[in-house]
């Protein structure tokens, strides 16, 4: 085989956290007594947290401020004054009880877990992703999940890499592949590191970065056949 540890992002790759943050931002919106409309609320909140997770990869915002400058910058497009600490608190609670797997996730881990080593790695906050994916039912088929609010390190940053790799028998690079959603954490920590990338691709976006992934599949289940290659 090729490889022989496969190292996933978890978030639009394995997990649908589309549907976990609409669940949670609609019953927070809910909690605090808005006349919640979907279109407008979580379209505009959807541009400031895009922009502001854009900010932490290129290391402009920690993860620790992150949790509650959203919400102040969503408080004060909306012109409302609630307690942006007290939003954020009731969102995380709302999301860390928001995990919900693809369909193929679960028989893609199952089948996989028999032939490589299974690690992810996910950019995300350690009271959500700790519930959502550390005690979702897939979490005993990987050997380490990293979180990079754990550790204060995100992707694309290699040091996160280097950090994952730190109970590991020295695995060659070459026998490593990350596979994820995203050109600017996923692909991008992928070749910081010097690894292999597989960028999972579903929505067959074009890519007209200058991020070249060493591989890109439109349908998981591809996967297998670039591991076969």
């Amino acid at each position: 085989m090729k490889y022989e540890l496969l190292i996933f992002d978890a978030d639009q790759t394995l997990f649908d956290f589309k549907k976990s943050e609409k669940y949670a931002f609609k019953n927070t919106m809910l909690d605090f007594g808005f006349n919640y409309d979907e279109d407008y609320h979580f379209k505009l909140y959807k541009e400031i947290n895009t922009a502001i997770w854009i900010d932490l990869e290129k290391g402009l915002i920690t993860q620790k401020k992150l949790k509650i400058e959203r919400f102040k910058r969503f408080s004060e497009r909306l012109k409302s004054d609630f307690d942006a600490s007290a939003f954020a608190k009731s969102y995380m609670k709302n999301l860390s009880e928001a995990s919900f797997l693809y369909d193929f996730s679960m028989e893609l881990i199952e089948n996989l877990h028999t032939n490589y080593k299974l690690m992810i790695i996910t950019n995300g906050l350690l009271d959500v992703q700790h519930k959502r994916i550390r005690q979702s039912p897939i979490a005993e088929y990987f050997e380490d999940i990293v979180i990079s609010d754990e550790i204060s390190i995100s992707k694309p940053d290699p040091r996160i890499f280097d950090f994952a790799m730190r109970n590991y028998h020295p695995i060659e690079k070459t026998k490593i592949l990350i596979i994820g959603d995203s050109l600017t954490s996923d692909i991008q920590g992928g070749i910081n590191f010097g690894i292999d990338t597989c960028w999972y691709n579903p929505n067959n976006q074009i890519n007209a970065s200058n991020i070249l992934p060493t591989y890109d599949i439109r349908n998981i289940k591809d996967l297998e056949s670039v591991l076969e290659r």
